[in-house]
């Protein structure tokens, strides 16, 4: 994560020192669960299971605690080293996709739904989708997903999609990332990366997509098999990487300005973006957290 940070301008000692940690800011992550795990300790607000319905916190594949780390780990088995992007914010665990990392769409739409029915009761501001439906998916039920994330933002939560890893074809972006409203993300390429995968647009309605990048290859983070192998962290690539340091810095930007709205957090993330080579033609470039926390004008 500091490789992370430093490729997106984290000052981590300027930020922490600001006291701009993401504290009082809930985040939502929809994904294969959560593994108890001692850098995100206390933190966990709720977890619901669209897949077993069972009652207690897991994961039975890895990916939603690497990526809830990178959201929100407070990296203290690391001395800070492998911390996440707001390791003050809370999360709120929806688990949508089963081991294997699949889901069908009434699973996610489920938890979409419990969302809805809760986001008042824990404050959520912040759904991170690391999520993406396969190629061919029929036309109502992507309909469907894209209504449904749309329903999110429009209660104003700040629904931030990974692009998916079709790419680099045109046209790749996974669905629900090809709505019109929410942040969708993309990774950037990277050296040592074989070949860029990241979907890109248009969307079949000329949007371009992604509108942000963020570093998404061989990102350390929380090893949901912690406790069993004492391994505290591993490594793990893609836009799902990518999408939760986008989710942190908005989580960041929401707890230095708690009355923005996610159309704020947008507008923002545009005015801030940075071009790269690397990320050529993706949306307005890179994540700069430096310039998306610096003090909004009058």
């Amino acid at each position: 994560m500091n490789k992370v940070k430093r490729q997106i301008h984290y000052y981590c000692d300027d930020t922490m020192n600001g006291g701009i940690r993401g504290q009082n800011i809930a985040a939502a992550v929809l994904d294969t669960g959560m593994a108890r795990h001692p850098d995100l300790k206390g933190r966990i607000l709720a977890f619901y299971d669209c897949i077993g319905h069972r009652q207690g916190m897991y994961d039975d594949s890895g990916h939603g605690t690497h990526v809830g780390g990178i959201l929100a780990g407070d990296g203290r088995l690391s001395k800070g080293e492998y911390s996440g992007m707001a390791p003050g914010a809370s999360l709120v665990i929806v688990k949508v996709l089963d081991a294997r990392g699949e889901g069908s769409v009434e699973q996610i739409l489920e938890g979409i739904l419990w969302l809805k029915d809760n986001y008042k009761r824990y404050g959520i501001r912040v759904a991170n989708v690391s999520v993406g439906a396969k190629k061919g998916l029929e036309g109502k039920k992507e309909q469907e997903l894209i209504e449904a994330v749309e329903m999110l933002w429009d209660l104003g939560i700040t629904v931030v999609v990974s692009a998916g890893n079709r790419g680099p074809a045109a046209g790749s972006i996974a669905v629900p990332g090809n709505s019109r409203k929410v942040i969708t993300v993309g990774s950037l390429d990277e050296p040592g990366m074989k070949n860029g995968c990241s979907g890109v647009g248009p969307t079949d309605h000329c949007i371009v997509k992604p509108e942000v990048t963020a570093p998404g290859y061989q990102v350390s983070s929380c090893n949901s098999r912690y406790f069993r192998t004492k391994i505290p962290y591993v490594r793990k690539s893609g836009t799902s990487m990518a999408t939760p340091v986008v989710s942190g810095a908005v989580a960041l930007f929401l707890s230095k300005f708690p009355e923005a709205q996610n159309v704020d957090v947008k507008l923002r993330f545009r005015q801030s973006c940075e071009y790269r080579e690397e990320g050529a033609g993706l949306g307005w470039g890179c994540l700069r957290t430096d310039r998306l926390l610096e003090e909004m004008p009058e």
